[in-house]
């Protein structure tokens, strides 16, 4: 079974940085895009940052020149770099890939906390 699987969250201080990782894992044919999703309690899902196969990247304006995405082909993994984290930066972040498999379509992982203190 393909299965995507989030690392790197934890607490850090308000301007610190993380790094989260998420690997693709299982009978994968081909990754197209990959995304970066967050959720903050209360609030709905929102697109953080995508990669395409071809290298394009887009972020939300809040992440704009703090955040940055990136993917290793070879490994089947996306990262997202994240400086000068603020508290509103806090939430579950998701990753998310449409994948070519046995079943084609938009695979999720099970989230990584990210909460940034004052």
């Amino acid at each position: 079974q393909v299965q995507l699987a989030e690392s790197g969250g934890g607490l850090v201080q308000s301007g610190g940085s993380l790094r989260l990782s998420c690997a693709a894992s299982g009978p994968i044919i081909s990754i197209n895009a990959m995304r970066w999703y967050r959720q903050a309690p209360g609030k709905e899902r929102e697109l953080v940052a995508g990669v395409t196969s071809s290298g394009s990247l887009n972020y939300a304006d809040s992440v704009k020149g703090r955040f940055t995405i990136s993917r290793d082909n070879a490994k089947n993994t996306v990262y997202l770099q994240m400086n000068s984290l603020k508290p509103e930066d806090t939430a579950v972040y998701y990753c998310n890939a449409d994948i070519t498999a046995s079943y084609n379509g938009r695979y999720w992982g099970q989230g990584t906390q990210v909460t940034v203190s004052a």
